[in-house]
């Protein structure tokens, strides 16, 4: 992304936009050295809330502090997300993923050969008491619910072991923060290089292969607040994704 937003589609009221892997999605006081994307926003201007002007209601004021995001990604994540260009659009949409009209899917690879190639994973999440920076499988958590489709299996050779991969696409019906990473370590197949939930040494080897967590959001879909029509966006793999499956072993079906 550099320095600039990448659009992968713009009309009057709403951008749908390719985050990188490595940007941090929103401002805070643990921040103040990265550039954001919602310092990006700004920057180009995209958002018809100027500073200054007196915000009509909360959500109007919640429009400018989040910079017209409606939601969020994770900073090693990439993949679409939707900024929107004025308060009804950003009010309309976030009421959409509140009451789960948006519909996504994410890719990630993860370790181990999933089984059985589809189904879903639900239970509940929460921030753990005791890492604040961390979520889990929490009794007393918000419901989780995570469906998954197995795409294929392939296989990381290293230091003369064949270990399987799988590549996998999921459907989260919830939007819990880190539901997918903390579902998929939960059922015991962790995102490959996730340094939260895939284990120290674990990571730690990936990261030496992959320097980024391997999860897209690959695709979204949603009402277009002022058409009322379904809308879907699509985005590829980025390119060291690819090439990572590229390196790897045959793929079994």
């Amino acid at each position: 992304m550099g320095n600039k937003l990448k659009i992968l589609f713009e009309n009057e009221n709403y951008l749908v936009i390719e985050k990188s892997a490595g940007i941090i999605v929103n401002r805070s006081d643990t921040t103040s050295n990265e550039i954001t994307l919602q310092d990006l926003v700004e920057k180009e201007n995209k958002i018809d809330l100027p500073a200054g002007r007196q915000a009509k209601n909360d959500t109007d004021e919640d429009f400018r502090k989040r910079s017209g995001i409606v939601h969020r990604l994770d900073k090693e994540t990439s993949g679409l997300l939707i900024i929107a260009k004025n308060g009804f659009t950003f009010s309309v949409l976030q009421a959409q993923f509140k009451e789960r009209k948006v519909s996504k899917s994410y890719v990630a690879l993860v370790h181990g050969e999933i089984k059985p190639k589809t189904g879903d994973i639900n239970v509940p999440i929460g921030r753990l008491p005791w890492n604040r920076k961390r979520f889990g499988v929490l009794a007393g958590g918000r419901e989780a619910v995570t469906e998954y489709q197995v795409l294929s299996i392939l296989y990381l050779v290293s230091n003369g072991k064949r270990e399987p991969l799988s590549l996998v696409r999921l459907f989260p019906k919830t939007g819990r923060t880190h539901q997918i990473r903390v579902h998929l370590s939960y059922i015991g197949h962790p995102i490959f290089a996730d340094p939260l939930y895939g284990g120290r040494k674990i990571a730690r080897d990936d990261r030496k292969i992959l320097p980024r967590v391997f999860l897209h959001a690959e695709t979204i879909s949603f009402i277009d607040p002022k058409t009322n029509q379904k809308v879907s966006y699509k985005s590829e793999l980025p390119k060291e994704l690819k090439k990572f499956l590229n390196s790897l072993g045959e793929v079994v079906n």
